[in-house]
């Protein structure tokens, strides 16, 4: 555990769950002295979002564990930071993951503010990932889970921030959490994990996402050029998607599933192609508001050796990353990879320390493959 709490006074986010309550026990276990601080982040009341029952829970942890809890609400900061850019990425058709933007704006940004304010020497949270210091550096490191390993939402986070923050849980296993959960007899010891949004909760995404923004419906094609239906919106679908797209069972096409291959903004048409192909695989990207940890790493301007992450749980890919104009980098993979999405991050690893990340822009296709796709009058032949 870096850097260590003994003696200290920790501000813990506790957001209700297992992960968060035995982060508590183990900081208590460590001498720390502990205080909890739970964010409301989300206040529509219309039956997905967990925050009463979650701050509930939050309530009876740390009276179990006799520790003080502060609540605080980020729910304007939130819509402004993080929520609207979610709404925007989609609005220009691509696919954004607002768990980074939630952990560097809102967790590691004003709940650290406010927990310096309530007199915090160091932050704490629940978070499956570890960090050490080299060289007067405080580098992240992957969790000891790899099946939880939160890493890949981090890499946005300051190394100011992380060199302040202890991970409790980054050297332990999911099931030993809550074999501890159990042993100490807290009350969310069996709490299901949360998923879905960043504090929106889960919920029937298209709804949800309709109320915000205007859906267009448009066409569906194949990369032939045949109209083979109608899709609901753009912003509802993302590369390399088979569900949902409700073209199953066709007289004159075989068997095998279809999948979203791409999406052309400027006539509102969603491409897809039957089975294996190429059309989803690209060997390299664009991609920009890079963010390094730490210095960017020796050889950028030529062109730096790594391996990097496309998306979460996809396994490391071995790449080389150059330094563009500006924010800007590109990536060229070792082997080609599959359904990489405009809007999503690129993570980059040095074995176990991550290194920082961007967000994708432009992805390269194989052999040109895009150049197969026929493009109906009103296409624009440079789309990216």
């Amino acid at each position: 555990m870096m850097p260590d709490p003994k003696n200290r006074k920790v501000i813990l986010g506790l957001s209700g769950g297992v992960d968060s309550a035995v982060a508590a026990v183990l900081l208590q276990e460590a001498g720390a002295e502990v205080q909890a601080l739970h964010m409301t982040n989300w206040e529509d009341e219309d039956g997905y979002c967990s925050a009463a029952e979650d701050l509930q829970d939050a309530r009876k942890i740390c009276e179990q564990l006799k520790i003080p809890l502060h609540h605080v609400n980020f729910a304007k900061q939130y819509r402004d930071r993080v929520f609207q850019y979610f709404l925007d990425e989609y609005a220009a058709g691509r696919t954004p993951n607002p768990d980074v933007l939630c952990n560097r704006e809102i967790k590691f940004g004003v709940f650290r503010e406010h927990a310096k304010r309530l007199g915090g020497e160091l932050l704490a949270t629940g978070h499956y990932a570890r960090t050490e210091l080299v060289d007067g550096e405080t580098h992240l490191l992957k969790g000891a889970d790899r099946n939880k390993d939160q890493s890949y939402f981090l890499h946005a986070v300051s190394a100011a921030a992380l060199a302040e923050t202890v991970f409790p849980l980054g050297e332990l296993q999911k099931d030993e959490v809550r074999r501890i959960a159990r042993d100490h007899g807290l009350p969310v010891h069996d709490k299901k994990d949360s998923t879905g949004i960043c504090f929106i909760g889960e919920r029937p995404f298209r709804e949800f996402l309709g109320t915000y923004l205007p859906a267009s419906p448009g066409p569906i094609r194949t990369p032939e050029g045949s109209e083979i239906g109608e899709h609901l919106g753009l912003m509802y679908y993302t590369l390399g998607q088979r569900q949902g797209l409700g073209i199953g069972g066709r007289q004159d096409a075989g068997d095998e599933p279809w999948y979203v291959v791409d999406k052309i903004a400027a006539d509102n048409a969603l491409i897809v192609a039957q089975g294996k192909t190429d059309l989803l695989l690209s060997d390299g990207l664009q991609a920009s508001a890079t963010n390094w940890i730490n210095a960017p790493p020796d050889g950028l301007a030529s062109g730096y050796r790594c391996k990097a992450k496309v998306r979460y749980r996809q396994a490391d890919q071995a790449c080389v990353v150059a330094a563009g104009s500006g924010d800007s980098i590109s990536v060229t993979f070792d082997e080609p990879q599959r359904a990489v999405a405009p809007g999503q991050y690129v993570v980059f690893y040095d074995g176990d320390r991550c290194l920082g990340g961007a967000v994708i822009d432009e992805i390269n296709r194989i052999s040109d493959a895009r150049s197969d796709i026929i493009r109906a009058p009103g296409h624009l032949a440079g789309h990216g």
